[in-house]
């Protein structure tokens, strides 16, 4: 009735018709869970009131399809509602260099802060479920870190985040029968933001910064390499293509299914790596080290390189290479080898093909 039905295109991985503005159920869920388990003050209300701000916003655009000048002042309108109520980075600190103070730019920056998150969470949201699972491995881990830092507030609402993007999860998993739509994806984009503020920022605990960063780095990676590529060729970078890594994985044959299987998996292992930097005592409160934690954290970092690595460099580009110029060679015979090599490197570098089968 409202029109807010995403049809399939070419960018896309949506093979039917599929309504948006499920993010409007997510923010139910949140309010109804926060006025059971959450004092109602200042900064709670600020957060939630955001939320309600930006989910409205997304469905604006779900179903009117807003110009991205439009969306940014929207998520900037709505990213300040919190900042004035008391959501705001004023310091952090960093190891070596102890407290580093913002002073009057801590209101500006967090509102940065807060819209970046907004956007990464809202590119990734590309394909059934995936935006979704990642936010719920995301608010998990921000609910456990915040608990044992003392932010028990904060815990609760990624808890309940965590929540209510799982019980959206039941709906969106491939074949979704409903698209959160920017209403979602801005949604849970702004209330991780928060959390992580909430949660890990406002804190003293020395690797405060790193939480997020961690946690949140695959839509991190995904959009800084999607922006970079935009960059370098020129294209707008609110312009969509397929050069996101689910795009990429689709490309190379994989269902989408397994594609979302392989990015929870990584989630996963940074979520823990995140976890252990936080749960395992590799140092004592005067910074000496613990050789043996030390080497599990070493260990675990490791794994955490590798599992990267395995991901972007062995998954997408090696993987790609050897079944492009499989395929290449089955559509064409006579294609030299050197014809060959020049077209997957092309490809490589544009990410417009057809999928691999």
């Amino acid at each position: 009735m409202l029109g807010a039905v995403d049809q399939p295109r070419e960018r896309g991985l949506a093979q039917t018709p599929t309504p948006r503005l499920g993010g409007t159920a997510i923010l139910a869920g949140v309010l109804v869970a926060a006025a059971v388990w959450l004092p109602w003050d200042g900064e709670l209300r600020g957060i939630l009131g955001g939320a309600a701000a930006i989910a409205a916003i997304g469905a604006l655009d779900d179903v009117y399809e807003l110009g991205p000048g439009p969306k940014l002042a929207g998520q900037f309108l709505a990213g300040l509602i919190p900042v004035l109520a008391g959501v705001e980075v004023s310091n952090v600190t960093l190891p070596f260099l102890g407290a580093v103070s913002f002073g009057d730019l801590g209101g500006p920056l967090t509102l940065v802060g807060l819209v970046a998150v907004m956007n990464v969470v809202n590119l990734s949201d590309g394909v059934d479920g995936l935006a979704a699972g990642v936010c719920a491995i995301a608010a998990a881990t921000f609910a456990v870190i915040a608990v044992d830092l003392g932010r028990g507030e904060a815990g609760v609402l990624a808890a309940i985040t965590a929540g209510a993007a799982l019980g959206f999860l039941f709906y969106n998993f491939h074949p979704a029968s409903v698209f959160m739509g920017d209403s979602g994806s801005n949604l849970l984009g702004l209330l991780l933001a928060c959390i992580a503020v909430q949660g890990t920022l406002k804190t003293n605990a020395v690797i405060a910064l790193v939480f997020p960063l961690v946690i949140l780095a695959v839509p991190f990676l995904d959009t800084g390499f999607v922006v970079a590529k935009r960059i370098k060729h020129g294209r707008p970078i609110h312009q969509g293509d397929r050069w996101h890594f689910h795009h990429r994985l689709a490309n190379i044959g994989f269902s989408q299914r397994r594609t979302v299987a392989y990015l929870y998996a990584w989630t996963l292992v940074l979520a823990g790596l995140a976890l252990a930097l936080r749960l395992i005592p590799y140092s004592d409160d005067r910074g000496n080290l613990h050789a043996g934690w030390s080497a599990v954290m070493v260990g675990l970092g490791l794994l955490a390189l590798a599992a990267s690595v395995y991901l972007v460099l062995v998954l997408e580009i090696l993987k790609f290479r050897r079944l492009r110029e499989r395929q290449l060679r089955r559509l064409d015979p006579d294609t030299t080898e050197q014809e060959i090599v020049a077209a997957v490197a092309r490809d490589l570098e544009t990410g417009e093909f057809d999928a691999l089968r």
